[in-house]
């Protein structure tokens, strides 16, 4: 018996409003594993609950999706990553000086009053976590690969026991047959 496995050799490709990022095709299993378990530990350490985000605190939130983008990042090819994880300083609306670190970014800035980092690839939070979960899904196999969340961010709601009928209800029917 004889069985062919194909391999991706074409970049995957993330089109986020007209922006294309380059995936890597393939991406070794321990590579992946341990860049997963770099994100887990990152948001671990920060003490971060993204599922309960009111008490924690600004700048660990920053680092946890930093920790994010860093994952994501690991996974493209070289160009992609450099945009995605481009950080600017900026000041009165402009630009003052752009970093690939974060820490580096927040040294920076804070030397500067009234500067703020930016992602220079600025994008949503639904987008973020959507894009690693179909990383997740290329590259980690999905089903038992998946990262952990609490059940009620990953599931939907079971419903009631029981079937809907196409009957009458049976107290209403009882109560006419009784009055005969």
């Amino acid at each position: 018996m004889r069985k062919s496995f194909a391999l991706h050799t074409e970049p995957h490709v993330a089109d986020i409003g007209g922006t294309e990022l380059l995936f890597q095709p393939e991406v070794m299993g321990d590579e992946f594993m341990d860049a997963y378990a770099q994100l887990r530990d990152a948001q671990k350490a920060k003490g971060v609950d993204l599922d309960d985000l009111a008490d924690a605190d600004p700048s660990d939130i920053r680092k946890s999706v930093r920790a994010l983008r860093v994952f994501l990042a690991q996974q493209m090819l070289p160009e992609s990553a450099e945009q995605f994880l481009h950080i600017d300083v900026v000041k009165d609306g402009k630009v003052l000086k752009s970093f690939q670190d974060l820490e580096e970014a927040e040294a920076y800035a804070a030397t500067r009053k009234g500067a703020r980092i930016v992602d220079a690839l600025r994008l949503p939070s639904r987008v973020l976590v959507d894009l690693m979960e179909w990383i997740v899904e290329l590259y980690g196999g999905g089903g038992d690969a998946r990262p952990t969340t609490s059940s009620s961010g990953s599931s939907t709601t079971s419903r009631p026991a029981g079937s809907r009928g196409t009957g009458r209800s049976p107290s209403k029917a009882s109560t006419r047959t009784r009055g005969r």
